[in-house]
């Protein structure tokens, strides 16, 4: 009973409290908590069956491109604001915060659906390593592409345009898919 108690409490299903009124309760994990336990099994499917890069960027293109249409008329202010922190300046900014902001721009993005399961899903596909040897050769140009991308998507999100915001999402993982799984 404890080492089922042990697993259930290592998985965030369950909240152990000791003292009178302690006891084992059910968990209300959040989507952070459980995009964890997603990233884990994810990872694990990369480096063992075989799954590689373009697998995950056809599995982006199945969420994104409708959660972009989502957020556009589902988003609130704050998540607008939100979105242009994670802007970058290619000309400025270094490769490790260029990566980071990217990801943070798509999991802000498939939070303003509203809908908390794209972002449990969409989550661990933001912290997926697309593996050194993708990411060190990148194009001249390549960065200024994705940050002209994100603000294009972050236009469309703002004014509520769900078809510009769907078709913008699909043209920048049409790039992303051309100069990086390509290669």
């Amino acid at each position: 009973m404890r080492e089922a108690l042990r697993l259930l409490a290592s998985q965030h299903l369950i909240v152990t409290t000791r003292g009178v009124t302690g006891g084992s309760f059910v968990a209300h994990p959040d989507a952070g908590q459980l995009a964890e336990g997603l990233s884990t099994g994810f990872a694990l499917l990369a480096h063992s069956a075989g799954v590689g890069l373009a697998d995950l960027l056809e599995l982006r293109r199945a969420l994104e491109v409708p959660a972009a249409g989502l957020a556009a008329v589902r988003r609130s202010e704050a998540h607008l604001v939100e979105l242009r922190g994670t802007l970058f300046d290619p000309a400025l900014d270094d490769f490790d915060t260029m990566l980071t902001a990217h990801a943070a721009f798509h999991r802000v993005l498939a939070k303003a659906t509203g809908n908390p399961l794209f972002e449990l899903v969409g989550r661990p596909l933001y912290q997926a390593s697309y593996g050194e040897e993708v990411v060190a050769d990148l194009p001249e140009g390549y960065w200024a592409r994705i940050d002209a991308d994100h603000r294009d998507l972050l236009e469309h999100l703002t004014t509520r345009d769900a078809e510009a915001a769907t078709r913008a999402a699909s043209q920048h993982l049409d790039y992303i898919a051309l100069t990086v799984a390509v290669r």
